[in-house]
């Protein structure tokens, strides 16, 4: 086992490596950790959100004139770290397989050159935050917080949402009188309100015809196109959430604000399913 002992120090979640020490420690807390896996750790640790496969590490760890079961050795080190961090290969919160292939650390790392400074762990951490739209969007949901769906399902419930809209902007387009009814019965008479909704129902129908073509014919990274037309359906889906109030003759205020809650929630549910789709494309489920 070939065990390099860098100064430094790595921080992920509660969690630190120190490499020169090759101690693992929770919370402050020591964390009994063998040296071959926290081998394995350090060089999953060296590249952060990249593919490290069975062979890159093999060449890193094991020498060439020892002579071990490298597939068993690797599965149990790997075993042992997750056991180690409380992860599951599962639902991994920190390393991820990728079939056949290798390993991938999937939780935002810094490292500590000392004790004082530190440095981004990985050149592409700036271009992944910037990538979700940047500190605007540091209190949505990441890929690394949700778990792989197989991408048909994906494509089939993202499909039903964008359906579903389209459903809204066509039935308010050919029903304007009685939609222009609805509202002032609603809000009063604010003739403006129906301007609003014939804008956002015109400027939406496309949008929605994009992404329910992106779904059915499984668009190469539409969660990065939809990430970022995020901003404009957010507002879209802002505007249409008070639908329901025009129903609030028939369902009451409490069934107008459950429905217009619910409704606030479905941009962000969509993103969330895209995401879990390109965690299931990337672990090659």
């Amino acid at each position: 086992m070939l065990i390099s002992r860098q100064p430094g120090l790595y921080r992920f979640g509660i969690f630190e490596a120190d490499c020169a020490t090759g101690e693992l420690r929770k919370a402050g807390a020591r964390v009994r950790l063998q040296d071959q896996p926290f081998a394995v750790l350090m060089v999953l640790l060296e590249r952060p959100g990249e593919l490290v496969t069975r062979e890159d590490l093999r060449q890193k760890l094991w020498s060439g004139d020892t002579f071990v079961d490298f597939d068993h050795s690797l599965n149990t080190a790997i075993t042992k770290l997750r056991e180690a961090l409380g992860d599951a290969a599962t639902n991994p919160r920190f390393i991820e397989t990728l079939a056949r292939r290798g390993y991938r650390f999937i939780a935002p790392v810094q490292r500590f050159d000392n004790k004082l400074a530190s440095v981004p762990a990985s050149p592409t951490e700036p271009a992944a935050a910037s990538s979700e739209g940047g500190s605007g969007f540091a209190i949505l949901t990441r890929p690394a917080d949700v778990p792989p769906v197989p991408r048909g399902y994906v494509r089939a419930l993202f499909a039903l949402i964008q359906i579903m809209y389209l459903v809204f902007y066509v039935v308010a387009l050919t029903r304007l009188h009685a939609v222009d009814r609805a509202l002032d019965q609603a809000f009063g008479q604010s003739p403006w309100l129906l301007v609003v909704v014939v804008v956002t129902a015109v400027i939406g129908v496309p949008i929605r015809l994009f992404l329910l073509s992106a779904a059915a014919f499984n668009v190469w990274q539409v969660s990065r196109k939809f990430t970022r037309l995020f901003p404009v359906v957010i507002v879209l889906d802002g505007i249409w959430a008070l639908a329901p109030f025009l129903l609030v003759s028939k369902i009451g205020w409490g069934g107008a604000l459950a429905a217009t809650a619910a409704l606030l929630y479905v941009p962000f549910s969509q993103r969330t399913l895209l995401l879990m789709g390109e965690r299931a494309s990337t672990s090659g489920n």
